[in-house]
């Protein structure tokens, strides 16, 4: 009952919104987990409880989450897009999150394996092909341009139910194949 005798009337808080530029609460600027009072009383990402009900919303949410369980491992950079890039072992990558359908938010990770690879090289069709078969985390690609053959890594999956520990794990094994990849293709 409200001062006047009636009922008081109960709103439901205004979703937060999600800027992926900054740290979730419980986060340092770093990316790293905070210690102490902070992390003990980290809030919920809005969108990763239910409270997020718009595509914009729900992709930031998922690439904030993608942002929080790749720093565990590497440094990331978010761009003007508000996709995440990084680089591990010499392999440039970048991940994104788009909407498909209701309820089906996908992430996209992709690794730029190697780039210019002469156009002589026969032996590198060959070695993809059966490196291909090989892998479980992702589809390889090639484009030939006119400085030789560009190879990629791509991998697209549903992660909004996943914890950050077990995306995080998830992406790194996708990393770590292209940078291993990249590594055969390119002996020093």
């Amino acid at each position: 009952m409200n001062n006047r005798g009636k009922p008081a009337r109960t709103r439901k808080p205004p979703a937060r919104r999600v800027d992926a530029s900054k740290p979730p609460a419980g986060q340092s600027a770093t990316g790293k987990a905070a210690t102490g009072d902070a992390a003990t009383k980290a809030e919920p990402v809005a969108g990763t409880d239910g409270d997020c009900d718009t595509e914009v919303c729900k992709t930031a949410a998922l690439l904030t989450k993608a942002r929080v369980a790749l720093e565990q491992f590497i440094d990331v950079k978010i761009d003007d897009d508000g996709a995440l890039s990084f680089m591990h072992a010499g392999v440039p990558g970048a991940v994104q999150a788009v909407q498909l359908a209701e309820g089906l938010v996908m992430l996209s990770l992709t690794c730029v394996v190697a780039w210019d690879r002469p156009a002589g090289d026969d032996d590198l069709a060959a070695r993809l092909a059966m490196r291909a078969g090989d892998g479980l985390f992702g589809t390889l690609g090639v484009v030939r341009t006119q400085a030789g053959y560009d190879v990629t890594l791509r991998y697209a999956f549903p992660a909004a139910g996943l914890e950050p520990a077990a995306l995080g794990t998830l992406m790194m094994l996708v990393i770590s194949t292209a940078s291993q990849l990249r590594s055969e293709l390119l002996p020093t």
